[in-house]
């Protein structure tokens, strides 16, 4: 069975040449969605792929209609092999069901993975770099002034030993487990200035 998914990416946007592009093929049903590609949430897409079974082909009019990038795009033929579908893309001359149109997507497989690599190596390169400037990466650590003052009431309050920490965490409006950290903190943090 062929099944079409057209979309397009505004609400103002027209489906029409895909789905007469569908149509045209032999597509017998075909889900259609005016969503971005950058949009996870795709409801047509998920009826989609629930409802595919095995041998049926699933054929947009072009790649990027499918996936929001090549990596989506790759995880999803990777899908449609596992359950045994067959993938094609009218405007871009794929189709899976021939050895050509295998050999044509596992090369934009291959290009997808080496994108990544190089993206890989590039940030390791830039945080080596960074780290040999004396630069280290991550959240800087430490209280912001107001939180610092917290801290310090919530530590006197402590040691006086009257109070218990949840009843210092409700009187300054905190969660407990904020309140043990924030102790914690500031414990530390003196120690480490004797």
């Amino acid at each position: 069975m062929k099944i079409g998914y057209a979309r397009v990416s505004t609400s103002d946007q027209n489906l029409d040449l895909q789905s007469r592009a569908l149509t045209e093929y032999g597509c017998t049903t075909i889900y259609q969605e005016k969503i971005s590609g950058k949009n996870t949430d795709r409801p047509e897409l998920k009826n989609l792929l629930k409802n595919l079974k095995k041998g049926d082909q699933v054929v947009v009019w072009k790649l990027d209609r499918l996936g929001r990038s090549l990596r989506d795009l790759v995880d999803l033929v990777a899908l449609f092999n596992e359950k045994e579908l067959n993938f094609i893309s009218l405007h871009d001359h794929i189709d899976t069901t021939t050895a050509t149109g295998k050999f044509s997507f596992n090369i934009f497989a291959s290009l997808a993975e080496f994108e990544r690599e190089i993206i890989r190596e590039r940030t390791k390169a830039g945080l080596d770099a960074a780290r040999a400037r004396g630069k280290k990466g991550g959240r800087p650590k430490g209280l912001s002034p107001e939180n610092l003052q917290l801290a310090l009431t919530a530590l006197d309050l402590h040691d006086t030993g009257k109070y218990a920490i949840s009843e210092i965490a409700k009187r300054l409006q905190m969660p407990i487990a904020t309140c043990y950290r924030y102790i914690k903190y500031v414990k530390e943090d003196k120690v480490a200035d004797v």
